[in-house]
């Protein structure tokens, strides 16, 4: 597998970042959580200006082979390429979203059990048709993790050498909410029953059903301290392919929105591979996935939004980024008590 030099940020700048922040014309600490994001941003780009260009969205889809087999999800597998189908045709809420927020946005075929028509927006990276059905054998293949890594990163140099310098990752696949949910337990140690959500919207009966299918392959399996067997075991395409993404990503100092429930499954892994991953990261929000708060937690991140959303694709953080524009706006263009000739009251 492939290592990721990801260079931790420099933590010693946050009191020069401070002292610029605590200048700005306005009382200690009233632009709250955007002060915060402004830090963040500084310390990612080692810079007091900050700049955001060119903010991108990769949306990975895949499928997974549980869902041929057990019904843990309320949607037929059908749905995963029907969806794809229309994030290329502009009618997703990821779609509006981008378009309303300037978002480059590019839909990754990680391993969809269809095969797609050509399209400008669409990126074939197709790993297979799906993952295996992780009840009876590992998810995948050592082989087919490695390479869904690898062609993320390609991907994502790819954006960063088109000039962007922040991005975000949405997902796609009936069943997702599954892998992540075993891929959260593994990680975090919490009990597989209170990582399992409803995903798009099981009844009572289908969510214990869930919890007893996904017991009884978390007991299959058992948990391995190496993350990437975790991610072999459990995962999906599209959820390692995001994992490789955000490792990347961070390897190239870009910013990265984590999304929701899926996506921060993806990082938890990266994480684990690599720690300094998370220096590189803003939290867009917290899903009404019952799940979500507690890996936010596992991770000490603070999310920007709380707003009920549970939709995934992304759109969690393309909501986000109009709040993260304005703590850079801020830092940039506010004055400072000096240059606008204000008594500074901490004087």
């Amino acid at each position: 597998m492939k290592k990721f030099n990801i260079t931790p940020t420099n933590k010693e700048f946050s009191k020069e970042i401070k002292h610029k922040i605590n200048n700005k014309t306005k009382p200690l600490g009233s632009l709250g959580t955007l002060e915060t994001i402004a830090e963040k941003l500084c310390l990612i780009q080692n810079t007091l200006t900050p700049k955001l260009n060119k903010p991108t969205m990769l949306v990975f889809a895949g499928d997974h082979g549980i869902v041929n087999n057990h019904p843990v999800s309320s949607c037929p597998q059908e749905v995963t390429p029907q969806m794809v189908i229309n994030f290329l045709e502009g009618g997703a809420g990821i779609n509006v979203f981008c378009k309303q927020h300037g978002f480059d946005l590019s839909v990754v075929d990680a391993g969809v059990n269809y095969d797609f028509e050509v399209h400008k927006e669409l990126i074939n990276a197709k790993i297979d048709y799906g993952t295996k059905d992780y009840s009876l054998e590992p998810a995948m293949t050592k082989e087919q993790c490695e390479k869904a890594f690898e062609v993320a990163g390609e991907i994502v140099t790819q954006k960063h050498k088109n000039g962007s310098n922040i991005i975000s990752f949405g997902e796609m696949g009936i069943g997702n909410t599954s892998s992540a949910s075993l891929l959260m337990s593994a990680i975090t140690k919490l009990s597989i029953e209170t990582c399992i959500g409803v995903g798009a919207g099981l009844t009572d009966k289908g969510l214990a059903n869930k919890i007893e299918i996904l017991t009884n392959v978390y007991k299959f399996h058992g948990v391995s301290e190496n993350p990437l067997v975790n991610l072999q075991n459990f995962g999906g395409f599209e959820v390692a392919m995001m994992t490789g993404a955000m490792l990347k990503a961070a390897e190239l100092k870009m910013t990265l929105i984590i999304d929701g429930f899926i996506a921060t499954s993806s990082l938890l892994v990266a994480q684990a591979i690599n720690k300094n991953v998370l220096d590189y990261c803003l939290f867009g929000h917290v899903s009404n996935e019952q799940g979500h708060i507690k890996m936010l937690n596992f991770l000490n991140a603070t999310p920007i939004l709380h707003l009920g959303l549970r939709l995934g694709e992304g759109t969690g953080a393309a909501i986000a980024y109009p709040i993260i524009q304005s703590a850079a706006i801020f830092i940039n263009q506010m004055a400072s008590f000096e240059s606008a000739g204000v008594v500074n009251p901490a004087d």
